[in-house]
């Protein structure tokens, strides 16, 4: 089994495509990664699975590989399961969690807007364009700033998930100014179409932050990083216009209150 350890899991799972039901059973969305590329180690480190669902885990991939058996399953060295009371994070990584409330809050109203106003109107427009400037100043600017200026520079940049999470931003961005110039050119079918595209890769985005990569950082972490990095997110902060920030959460809470008669032809 060891030798597969040190493969990546595109050409894993393109050999043995058992492999990838096995991954999906347990949530682990290799399959629909863009990259691929990560070692059948690193995703087992990455996912921090309890020691005995990290064996069944490494147990089913061994059949999937070798039906016939043979292969010898590594015992885990981890004991721990997931803390008690859900997930923690040191304080900067908490920090980032924390901003994402605000930006789901934006995701969570997307839909709302592109069914329920009529984004070729003036109205539209300047209620689409609030939802792009948010996109573009709190959860670009403030945000993804922080990650890809400061965290991930903790890490090896050549590591699959680092390149995942970044080619995630990029494509955000061109969803982004794919709505801006549809908004310009009156197309409200396809700006409505990079914002549902958006709301879906940001969702996705946030989860695998939340629920994977962050964890795993704060693993891999020295005390020493963690102070260095809640230093540099202070310093971060107190660089970036506060009327800012308060705009952001404005246009948010605006855009949650929506006259009552238009949610009522709103989409869910």
């Amino acid at each position: 089994m060891e030798k597969y350890l040190d493969q990546n899991i595109k050409d894993i799972i393109a050999a043995y495509p058992g492999v990838a039901d096995v991954l999906n059973e347990y949530k682990i969305g290799c399959t629909a990664c863009a990259a691929g590329t990560c070692r059948l180690r690193d995703i087992v480190e990455i996912h921090n699975l309890p020691g005995e669902e990290e064996e069944k885990l490494m147990g089913r991939i061994a059949l999937a590989i070798s039906p016939e058996g043979g292969l010898k399953v590594p015992k885990s060295s981890r004991k721990a399961a997931a803390p008690a009371g859900g997930l923690k994070y040191s304080p900067p990584l908490k920090r980032l969690v924390d901003e994402h409330v605000l930006i789901k809050r934006l995701l969570a109203l997307i839909p709302r807007l592109v069914a329920g106003v009529d984004l070729r109107s003036k109205e539209g427009e300047r209620l689409a364009r609030g939802g792009l400037k948010f996109i573009r100043t709190y959860a670009d600017k403030y945000h993804h700033a922080k990650e890809e200026d400061i965290l991930f520079k903790y890490f090896d940049g050549g590591l699959d998930v680092i390149k995942v999470m970044l080619q995630d931003h990029v494509t955000g961005r061109g969803h982004v100014k794919g709505a801006d110039e549809a908004l310009a050119a009156k197309d409200g079918a396809a700006a409505a179409e990079h914002f549902l595209a958006y709301r879906e890769l940001l969702t996705e985005h946030i989860k695998k932050e939340d629920e994977i990569l962050y964890p795993w950082m704060d693993r891999n972490l020295s005390t020493k990083q963690v102070g260095e990095l809640f230093s540099k997110f202070n310093e971060a902060d107190e660089k970036f216009d506060p009327a800012l920030i308060a705009e952001c959460e404005a246009i948010v809470t605006g855009l949650e209150k929506l006259p009552g008669a238009a949610e009522k032809r709103l989409k869910a």
